[in-house]
């Protein structure tokens, strides 16, 4: 049984698809990535259909990941289907939790530098409105929780295998 998880942001264009290319190379470069799906959306559909951020794309590249990103909106039907979604930050965790259908699905949505315990914060700042620099350190922030991420969503999938 595949384990499912959502990274979410709010257009879908900058921390949440670069959320989604760090994990699938931490996946693949675990052995996961046959037994995790990772995708991602945004809280509101102002980009939908369009691909990531070009700065976005610029400094995944430039650090060697892998970047194919269509925009799209987050729909309370998918709490269904997901074993985790991924907030970036706590206006996301806000908007998904009410956006839940039920308690249990609330009960999904987790922010994602809560699995950084060296973060100093837990939000992802939007680097959207800022220059080079901002997706940098967003890439940074996305790198340090993705560790723990990473050995969270392990220990469910042999958690479910046992």
């Amino acid at each position: 049984m595949t384990y499912r998880v959502c990274f979410v942001c709010t257009g879908n264009i900058c921390r949440s698809p670069m959320a989604e290319a760090v994990f699938h190379a931490r996946l693949a470069e675990a052995g996961l990535d046959g037994l995790v799906e990772a995708d991602s959306a945004g809280t509101d559909g102002w980009h939908e259909g369009e691909g990531a951020d070009p700065r976005t794309v610029d400094v995944l590249e430039a650090h060697g990941y892998a970047v194919d990103h269509t925009a799209r909106r987050f729909h309370a039907s998918w709490f269904a289907r997901l074993d985790l979604v991924i907030a970036l930050d706590a206006g996301h965790l806000s908007d998904l939790r009410r956006l839940a259908p039920t308690a249990r699905d609330a009960a999904k949505v987790r922010l994602l530098r809560s699995y950084d315990p060296g973060a100093d914060g837990l939000d992802v700042p939007d680097p959207y409105y800022g220059g080079a620099d901002g997706f940098e350190e967003c890439l940074e922030m996305v790198e340090a929780a993705s560790t723990g991420l990473l050995a969270a969503v392990r220990e469910q999938v042999e958690g479910r295998a046992a």
